[in-house]
């Protein structure tokens, strides 16, 4: 009898589980649930269709039911899972479409749960109104673009200062909106960069006509009928035509408690380096299990999408016979906040405090690309190193040409174990329209 494959989620880690298993057991079979109508699409792109850059959505879906129907793979959209049998080995399974229809039973041998993380929600009144969104799903952007369309929106109030509401601040802007952009921390990305770093993509967002309401919680959401016209916080309140919610998100892991999976200590299914759970013939990836930091050697939970294929498949190879491993992640990120680009890898100082570390850093400004070379601009850079060993352990770039790629520098660097004084040594490439002769990675490590 072939092997019997369910997976729960059809985004990055239970598409790449998918697709992994199947080119190496042709015939195991391979099912898979997702609750939405669309699977295997670019979520980190849904942005940008706000503001036209993306002008059809269809181009984010990777992978469509058809191609994955060639591949041998069931791909079952809204299809719910609501509940794991672990001992007898079947999930009930549910039509979203269908709300009165009856759960059906779907039999597996082995099984990964991919259900991904779920939005935060503030717990207050009005966040049922026709014009208060979440930005998590396609569908989300879907509903908020159709409301742009057909109702009269002036300014916009996005609630959450992370990686999503500073893309959305830029691009809602561009569309011609005044927005605000609320949080309760008293930066930008206040869990991701340092805060003097942070400083500087809240100038950028000042510039360009964001108005940054920081340090200030949201009470409430006033206005008549059905709509909401008014924002309340600890220290005031605005006139507003539209809310975005992107609070944050959390483990989706519900289903996995229920079914007596031990979860760790962010509520994500816990895992090993496999990605198996404490059950067997059970695995787990994605943005519902944290990962190993391979900085602080402790577990971490950083949703990413990289993360997340990379994991999923890795369970899906081990659930055909395979015993591969995870490694760990260092959390490296970009955000682009309209002309100014960020990049983050490793800890951050607050994170090197927490994690116990003894550490110091450096911080730089410098040329791009050769001074007398025309359209050059500042580059910020700061590293971090262990005190004791020099060894790198984290950081930042901010600029407005080559942030990704240095950024990538500094983390193949930490995945290579290097010191700041390895760093300065290494031969990196020089022409003036894309570096100076000392590359601002080079500058930086030379100040240790």
């Amino acid at each position: 009898m072939p092997t019997r494959i369910a997976i729960i989620g059809g985004d990055a880690a239970g598409m790449s589980a998918a697709s992994r298993a199947r080119r190496q057991d042709p015939t195991s079979e391979i099912t898979v649930f997702e609750q939405a109508g669309v699977a295997s699409y670019g979520a980190c792109g849904m942005p940008y269709h706000l503001d036209g850059r993306i002008p059809d959505p269809t181009t984010l879906i990777v992978r469509t039911p058809a191609e994955f129907a060639q591949a041998n793979i069931d791909l079952q959209l809204h299809s719910r899972v609501v509940e794991i049998n672990t001992a007898s080995q079947y999930v009930d399974v549910q039509s979203t479409c269908e709300k009165s229809a009856r759960p059906t039973k779907h039999h597996f041998d082995k099984l990964l749960i991919a259900t991904g993380a779920e939005a935060v929600q503030p717990r207050i009144a009005g966040c049922d109104r026709q014009n208060v969104f979440l930005f998590k799903t396609f569908a989300d952007m879907l509903r908020i673009e159709k409301y742009l369309q057909k109702s009269i929106v002036r300014n916009v109030t996005i609630v959450g200062a992370g990686y999503l509401g500073i893309e959305l601040a830029e691009v809602l802007t561009l569309r011609g909106l005044q927005t605000r952009l609320l949080d309760l921390a008293g930066t930008v990305m206040s869990k991701s960069l340092d805060h003097d770093i942070s400083q500087l993509v809240l100038q950028e967002l000042n510039s360009h006509g964001v108005l940054s309401i920081l340090g200030e919680s949201l009470l409430a959401l006033n206005g008549p009928s059905n709509l909401v016209r008014e924002v309340v916080t600890s220290h005031g309140q605005w006139e507003t035509d539209l809310v975005v919610i992107v609070m944050g998100v959390r483990p989706a892991s519900d289903l996995a408690k229920r079914a007596d999976l031990a979860l760790d200590k962010f509520g994500a299914i816990q895992v090993n380096s496999r990605q198996e759970t404490t059950q067997a013939n059970i695995w787990a990836a994605g943005d519902c299990t944290s990962a190993m930091h391979r900085i602080s050697g402790t577990p971490t939970w950083i949703p990413l999408g990289p993360q997340a294929n990379k994991q999923g498949r890795i369970a899906g190879a081990n659930m055909v016979g395979q015993s591969l491993e995870f490694p760990g992640i260092l959390g490296t990120a970009f955000v682009k906040a309209f002309d100014l680009h960020i990049g983050r890898t490793g800890l951050n100082e607050a994170e090197a405090s927490a994690a116990g570390l003894e550490f110091t850093s450096k911080t730089i400004t410098a040329s791009d690309r050769a001074p007398y070379y025309p359209g050059g601009g500042p580059t910020t850079i700061r590293l971090i190193a262990e005190k004791s060993t020099g060894k790198l352990i984290g950081g930042q770039v901010i600029g407005r040409a080559g942030v990704p790629g240095r950024t990538n520098v500094i983390a193949t660097a930490m995945h290579s174990h290097m010191t700041v004084s390895d760093l300065s040594e290494l031969d990196l490439g020089y022409a003036p329209p894309f570096a100076p002769v000392w590359d601002p990675l080079i500058v930086a490590a030379n100040q240790f």
